[in-house]
């Protein structure tokens, strides 16, 4: 059984930095990209960022370039998401997703095969 369980959310101040984890079990985790979306209220879901297999290649959304970096562990079976700069606008539940059937870096929800259950990720101003 596949599971993804992320972890790191909280209350923060606008400009302050946070660190989410993405504890991945079930399946060989080298063969997956990992991506992280969220989800504010009253909006979709949205790409945040998505890193491949080996961690050698990166994609992120405009809105958090240069202040989100993602990265991954495979001997640790763990995607992160290290989030600098924070502003009240990146509030929302945060979710990690493993795509096992892409061949490249998609920014797309209908790519993941699997989900966590979100984090939620408040930014005070």
């Amino acid at each position: 059984q596949v599971q993804l369980v992320e972890s790191g959310g909280g209350l923060v101040q606008a400009g302050d930095s946070l660190s989410l984890s993405c504890a991945f079990s079930g399946r060989p985790f080298v063969t997956a990209a990992m991506g992280w979306f969220r989800q504010a209220p009253g909006k979709e879901r949205e790409f945040i960022a998505v890193i491949n297999w080996s961690g050698s290649s990166t994609r992120y959304a405009d809105s958090v370039k240069g202040r989100f970096t993602i990265s991954r562990d495979n001997t640790k079976n763990t995607a992160y998401l290290q989030m600098n700069s924070l502003k009240p606008e990146d509030t929302a539940v945060y979710y990690c997703a493993a795509d096992f059937r892409t061949i490249g870096l998609s920014t797309s929800i209908t790519s993941y095969d699997y989900w966590g259950q979100g984090t939620q990720v408040t930014v005070s101003s």
